[in-house]
């Protein structure tokens, strides 16, 4: 018997303003797929290239309670190229690129809710 074949991962990111949230991943380069309501979405569905994000409401309060917020790790081709990318988003929450002692060249952003995202190529 044949084990079935994982084909892709949709992280869901919790957010306290779907439509805010919307708006930064447009900024980062990523378009709407999806999206639940035409006013005050809940839900949201964003791609960019193969990646697919997906965005949710959650109440202030339960993402004020988990002061450890996600983190997710894209592998990219040229990430100096998106780092220099990203370099040209005024006020964009990202840290300087940098070579990893444990073989990456990465640098990461953080989303207005606070969740992680990491970008990086092995060196």
């Amino acid at each position: 018997m044949t084990r079935a074949r994982l084909q892709a991962v949709h992280p869901v990111l919790g957010s306290r303003d779907v439509a805010a949230s919307i708006i930064f991943y447009a900024r980062i380069g990523f378009s709407r797929t999806y999206q639940d309501q035409p006013t005050s979405p809940r839900y949201a569905a964003l791609r960019r290239d193969d990646v697919e994000l997906h965005v949710q409401w959650q109440d202030t309060n339960t993402l004020a309670a988990s002061a450890d917020r996600p983190v997710f790790r894209f592998v990219v081709d040229d990430v100096d190229g998106l780092s220099a990318e990203f370099a040209l988003i005024p006020g964009l929450d990202r840290t300087d690129i940098t070579n990893t002692p444990w073989g990456t060249r990465e640098f990461h952003v953080r989303d207005p809710d606070g969740n992680g995202l990491q970008f990086y190529r092995d060196c």
